[in-house]
């Protein structure tokens, strides 16, 4: 299992350049069978003509049997290779174990195929990397980060706003895409708007990482996130 990062080649570890080197077969995930895979895109430069392609159908869809059906699916396809004598890597888009779709087959794995030896190399995830693109620390001293998706309710958010606002505690939204529309009023309404970063297809060439006060309230693409930081330390650097 391979984290390749968010979106830049260059960010994929050296780690994972061995790992995808040392593969006959290149598993990754894609959401229709007919699509490409981000992950493969993303380390497409690391594959050779010689690796065998074996794309994976992940599912998005919110029902849970479909998405179960295809875990097992790719658990028996991935175990299939490795009984056939193939050395196989999965390709995970930003890091293998945060909310990510390898975390799923090595699940199933382990339950599909338990003899199995499994090795996770960790990646870069788009709030690291969206961090780091404008110099914005994630985390300071004994602050709580908190990572979540962003939910489908403005009430909900609105309730995780605030319990962040009120604690000044660092928070990471993921997944915003067409909710931007109502999360920007809403942090404006709260007083958290300029106190907010927002990031879109972090590590693509198109990627846009500003103050989340610069960003319209539109829709945005799927790949979006927004880092809000409503407090900070009492001891820093110019204290």
């Amino acid at each position: 299992m391979v984290g390749v990062g968010p979106g830049d080649p260059e960010l994929i570890t050296v780690a994972a350049q061995r790992a995808i080197a040392a593969a006959t077969v290149v598993a990754y995930p894609v959401a229709a069978l007919e699509r490409p895979g981000m992950a493969a895109q993303i380390a497409q430069p690391w594959l050779v003509p010689s690796q065998r392609r074996l794309p994976l159908l992940f599912p998005m869809v919110q029902e849970a049997e479909p998405r179960q059906q295809a875990w097992q699916q790719a658990a028996s396809a991935v175990a299939a290779e490795v009984a056939a004598g193939e050395q196989v890597v999965f390709l995970c888009e930003g890091d293998c174990s945060l909310f990510a779709s390898s975390s799923y087959l090595l699940l199933a794995l382990k339950k599909e195929a338990p003899e199995l030896s499994a090795r996770v190399i960790p990646g870069i995830t788009a709030a690291s990397a969206t961090a780091a693109a404008a110099c914005w620390p994630l985390a300071l001293q004994d602050e709580q980060l908190q990572v979540v998706p962003l939910p489908d309710q403005p009430d909900q958010a609105r309730q995780l706003l605030i319990t962040a606002r009120d604690q000044g505690q660092p928070l990471v939204l993921l997944k915003v895409g067409r909710r931007w529309r109502w999360l920007r009023p809403l942090l404006d309404e709260l007083e958290l708007l300029e106190s907010a970063l927002y990031g879109e297809r972090v590590g693509w060439p198109e990627q846009l990482v500003l103050p989340a006060a610069a960003v319209a309230a539109e829709e945005r693409p799927y790949f979006s996130l927004v880092l809000l930081r409503p407090a900070w330390p009492a001891v820093l650097p110019w204290a």
